[in-house]
């Protein structure tokens, strides 16, 4: 999955009025970052996984540095540049490089759904590295989310074998897990867009080794691949984080989080638009179990603290 969190907004006094949802703006970036799933299965024609995300994150450097030199947000810190350094590593290097690989071979829609397991990776994470706790609920959501990964995977060709494709796109879920808990801290200081473009430009630099052969391959490729490249690092990289960002900061992260649920179906729709696939009913059951679970940690599986005045 290319979304990632955003921070959220100071919470409004009790009683008044919540501002108005920004429709257009979060189905804008629901919709750059559902068609990243199709749009790379058709880019993997033309390149190779690990040269495809070298390309794809070159131009979205490119374009986030512009937007640096226009903004000037505030820089990284000395002591905030390991941090950067990991989440551009873990965010954008590993994670492309799982998801590319493993999309060989899975179905757009099937890793959309695959990766949606995300969200409970981190709250898993959050477990076991930060303290917090999840109620019975949330465990219970855990298992029913494992449930239907299984589900999905096993009819993917390889199942859950080592190296097969599932695998993978499993890898780059707990990578997008991993790095939505690292980057909070940044999140917090720098703000989501100044985050984002730092990150795009760490991970675009540590792909730079594989940017020779994407060159290579796209001078042999014909327009598509080129436009193909392109809107992944438009669409996907750079208008959804912005969206989304905007969104967050209008409604906060509480009411914004619902429309990630819609990321998955969206993908769907788009791969049966896009690269013409047909999902089966198999994998449509597998990744309803998913969102349910996920759906029912997020929403019942937290164990609220009382918070300090």
């Amino acid at each position: 999955m290319d979304a990632h969190s955003a921070p959220a907004s100071p919470g409004h006094a009790l009683g008044a009025s919540h501002p108005p949802v920004p429709v257009f703006v979060a189905a804008l970036a629901i919709l750059s970052w559902a068609s990243a799933y199709p749009v790379v299965r058709l880019a993997l024609q033309f390149l190779p996984p690990i040269p495809l995300a070298a390309a794809r994150y070159a131009l979205a450097a490119v374009l986030a540095l512009i937007w640096v030199g226009v903004t000037r947000p505030l820089l990284p810190r000395v002591q905030d540049l390991p941090r950067f350094v990991v989440c551009g590593a873990i965010g954008i290097s590993l994670y492309n490089i799982l998801f590319n690989v493993g999309e060989q071979t899975v179905s757009a829609g099937a890793a959309s759904l695959l990766i949606s397991f995300s969200p409970l990776i981190s709250a898993l994470l959050a477990v076991g590295i930060m303290g917090e706790r999840l109620s019975i609920w949330g465990w219970v959501g855990s298992l029913i989310s494992f449930c239907g990964v299984v589900l999905v995977a096993q009819h993917q060709p390889g199942g859950l074998t080592f190296g097969a494709g599932a695998v993978d796109v499993l890898g780059a879920a707990f990578a997008a897990a991993l790095y939505n808990t690292v980057q909070k801290k940044l999140v917090f200081t720098y703000g989501a867009l100044a985050t984002t473009a730092y990150v795009l430009i760490i991970g675009a630099l540590l792909l730079t080794p594989w940017l020779p052969q994407a060159i290579s391959s796209l001078r042999a490729a014909p327009v598509t691949g080129w436009l193909l490249v392109a809107q992944l690092a438009v669409f996907p990289a750079i208008l959804g984080y912005a969206a989304w960002a905007y969104v967050v900061g209008r409604i906060g992260v509480a009411r914004s989080s619902g429309f990630i649920y819609l990321l998955a179906p969206t993908t769907l729709v788009l791969a049966l638009l896009i690269a013409g696939e047909v999902p089966d009913l198999r994998t449509m059951a597998g990744g309803a179990i998913i969102l349910a679970g996920v759906a029912l940690m997020n929403t019942l599986g937290r164990v609220k603290t009382r918070a300090r005045v």
